[in-house]
C-alpha cells in the first residue's frame, strides 16, 4: 500500500490534514530536540556503547554497563522509525543543528523500500555544512536492527497504530533506548467528544474520495478511519507505554485532540 502511494504520500498527508501535518511534525521534532538539549532526559549523550555481545540480529549491552559508561561529547544517536520519506528525520536534523547537536547520528528505518528511496533522494540534496544528514535503511519496528541501549532518542510518527503487535513494538523501542533516553511518538488519537461525529464522517466518507484524487489510489486510505477509531485514547496509550517498561509517559493533545504527542522516558 505504502509503495503504491510513495511518490504522492507527502502531498496527500498535507492535503488530507488540511495543512496540519507540517505543524504536527514540527511539534514532534521540537519535543525530541528539547530532550536532546537535556531538559527532559539527563542521561542523554552520557552513555556510549561498550563492546557488544551479539545476539540474533542485534547486539546487546548490559544495562548496568551502559549506564556506567560515559563519553563526554559523544554524538547523539537518534532513530526515526516508520520514517517513510523522511519528514521527521529531516525536521530533527534542523532542530538538532539549531540546538548544538549538529554531530547527531540520525537513522531513519522503514520497511517500505520505495518510501526509503525518496528519503535518500532528499538526503542527497542536503548541502548545509552543519546539518546532520540522516541515514536511511530497511528496518522492521517489531524487530529493530539496532543494538540494545544504543539510542538517545527514538521518534515515530503515525507508525504505532499500524503495528501488528503493539506491545512488542513498544518493547522494541524500550530495548534500543539508552537508560534515560526518550521516545517521542506522534499518533492519531480520539478527538474531543463534540468533534468526533464530524471527524469520523470525514475519515470514513470524505477522506477516501480526496485521497483517490490526490494519489489515484482510494483503497490506500480506506483503512485509516477504522484504524484511528480502534486506537486507544491518549491516557490509555500512555498506560501501554508504562506497561512496556517506561518510567514516565506524558502527552500533549494539539488540534482538539485529533493527534497526541507522547513522550516516554526509559
Amino acid at each position: 500500500m505504502f509503495a503504491r502511494v510513495a511518490r504522492r504520500y507527502d502531498f496527500a498527508n498535507l492535503l488530507l490534514s488540511g495543512g496540519f501535518s507540517k505543524h504536527w511534525t514540527a511539534r514532534l521534532a521540537d519535543s525530541a530536540a528539547k530532550s536532546a538539549a537535556g531538559s527532559g532526559s539527563p542521561a542523554l549523550s552520557t552513555t556510549s556503547a561498550v563492546p557488544p555481545v551479539h545476539h540474533g540480529r542485534c547486539a546487546t549491552t548490559g544495562a548496568a554497563e551502559a549506564a556506567g559508561a560515559t563519553a563526554a561529547g559523544a554524538p547523539l544517536s537518534v532513530a526515526d522509525l516508520a520514517t517513510g520519506s523522511g519528514d521527521v528525520a529531516f525536521a530533527l536534523a534542523e532542530r538538532l543543528a539549531a540546538t548544538g547537536s549538529a554531530g547527531a547520528r540520525i537513522t531513519g528505518l522503514d520497511f517500505c523500500e520505495p518510501m526509503l528511496a525518496i528519503a535518500r533522494e532528499r538526503a542527497q540534496s542536503i548541502s548545509h555544512p552543519t546539518l546532520p544528514v540522516p541515514h536511511f535503511a530497511l528496518g522492521d519496528c517489531l524487530d529493530l536492527p539496532l543494538p540494545d541501549a544504543s539510542q538517545d532518542i527514538v521518534t515515530i510518527a503515525y507508525g504505532v497504530r499500524n503495528f501488528q503487535d503493539r506491545a512488542r513494538g513498544l518493547r522494541e523501542i524500550f530495548r534500543v533506548l539508552k537508560p534515560g533516553g526518550s521516545a517521542h511518538i506522534l499518533e492519531f488519537s480520539q478527538p474531543r467528544r463534540w468533534l468526533r461525529p464530524f471527524y469520523y464522517f470525514y475519515l470514513r466518507a470524505l477522506l477516501p474520495l480526496i485521497a483517490r484524487a490526490a494519489t489515484g489510489d482510494k483503497s490506500a486510505y480506506q483503512y485509516l478511519g477504522a484504524s484511528i477509531s480502534a486506537f486507544p485514547d491518549a491516557p490509555a496509550f500512555a498506560a501501554e507505554l508504562r506497561a512496556a517498561g517506561f518510567a514516565t509517559a506524558t502527552f500533549t493533545r494539539p488540534t482538539l485532540g485529533i493527534v497526541a504527542i507522547h513522550k516516554a522516558v526509559k
